[in-house]
């Protein structure tokens, strides 16, 4: 006759298998890892000499957007390319104005713009009244781009929202005013702090908006719908926030959604950017003068101007956007940042590190090109 098989029997033998499993689980999360650098490293390849538009797209795909949603559709045309948003990607409960997808457009528009320019073509862009349907540039007759935007061009496949440590050591005076420079697009205001009570009052904020975004159960689900915990659906997907570009473990997805639910608390997060902007330099905060999608995409254009220039100077840069996302916090911002009355529209961190992070995933070019 079988013998019967003891409760403790079964449970150490499911144990055992569930152990397997993840064991098995973290060596392919390991092997996907180098698939996916390799994936990373194709896309964020340079560009050499005079270029075509698809690759001109390619460049402009590696801007900065809110949760790596990449909410923007390309359309080629003779001389010219389009850019309009996608709203199949909103993030409607942490950007319910549609404020982020602008701003995401207007950085992607400038990648373009210098891409264009340092493959030897003059641009000139065009922008509808209220900036609702995007943006086009007309390619027309030859440049040769400044240094700056030479610098800033060379910059784009090394940009990354790096959420790492800083080294906490500020940043000379002629790279800040070097930053300013840079960045000056009409109609957008930059202010810099760079004195330790204006950083800290700045983290304040940051942690009250995290509190308050951490309460939100709708917030915590979307964010997690753009969480990418293994480096296999990262590279599937092609977008969203993978866990390792952000400090975190790579981790099986099952895994990771379930390590969310369990340590993603406001406790550990605010200690986190509490740390993150105490070792920072500085903060830059961006304002347009004129609210809506042309006065966002016109803070875009300048916010990656910004990144890209520091990135050319050896500083990273975060985005810290809890102060503008909570709308309650954004008359205090203001008020700290000499902009009363103003909506301060983004906020980075910036300063210098050592750490390397995994760079986020892009979307194939087919993938945002529409007829």
């Amino acid at each position: 006759m079988p013998r019967s098989i003891s409760r403790r029997a079964v449970l150490t033998g499911a144990g055992g298998a569930l152990a397997l499993g993840v064991g098995a689980s973290v060596l392919d999360v390991r092997t996907s890892a180098e698939a996916y650098r390799h994936y990373v490293e194709d896309q964020r390849a340079a560009l050499s000499g005079p270029s075509d538009a698809r690759a001109l797209v390619r460049y402009a795909t590696l801007a900065a957007s809110g949760h790596n949603t990449q909410p923007w559709r390309f359309r080629i045309g003779p001389d010219e390319i389009a850019i309009s948003p996608d709203t199949a990607r909103r993030t409607p409960v942490v950007d319910p104005d549609d404020h982020h997808l602008y701003v995401s457009l207007g950085c992607a528009l400038e990648n373009l713009v210098l891409a264009a320019g340092a493959s030897g073509q003059g641009t000139n862009v065009g922008i509808s009244e209220d900036g609702q349907t995007g943006a086009s540039v007309t390619l027309s007759g030859t440049v040769t781009p400044g240094a700056d935007d030479a610098a800033m061009f060379d910059a784009i496949p090394h940009r990354q929202s790096c959420r790492a440590l800083y080294d906490g050591k500020s940043v000379a005076a002629e790279d800040l005013a070097h930053l300013k420079t840079a960045s000056q697009v009409p109609g957008v205001d930059l202010v810099l702090l760079t004195e330790r009570p204006q950083i800290n009052a700045v983290r304040d904020l940051v942690i009250s908006g995290n509190e308050a975004q951490l309460a939100d159960p709708a917030f915590l689900r979307e964010l997690k719908d753009w969480l990418r915990f293994s480096p296999k659906r990262a590279r599937e997907t092609g977008d969203g926030l993978y866990a390792a570009a952000s400090g975190n473990p790579a981790l099986p997805e099952w895994l990771g959604r379930i390590a969310f639910d369990l340590v993603f608390k406001a406790p550990a997060e605010n200690d986190k950017y509490a740390r993150h902007m105490d070792s920072s330099a500085g903060v830059a905060v961006l304002s347009a003068v004129s609210e809506g999608p042309a006065g966002w995409m016109a803070v875009g254009r300048a916010c990656q101007r910004f990144c890209l220039m520091a990135t050319a100077l050896g500083l990273k840069t975060a985005f810290v956007n809890q102060p503008v996302e909570v709308a309650g916090l954004r008359p205090q911002l203001a008020e700290m940042s000499g902009l009363s009355g103003r909506r301060p529209d983004l906020v980075l961190r910036f300063g210098r590190t050592s750490q390397v992070l995994p760079f986020s995933a892009r979307r194939p070019v087919e993938a945002v090109l529409v007829a």
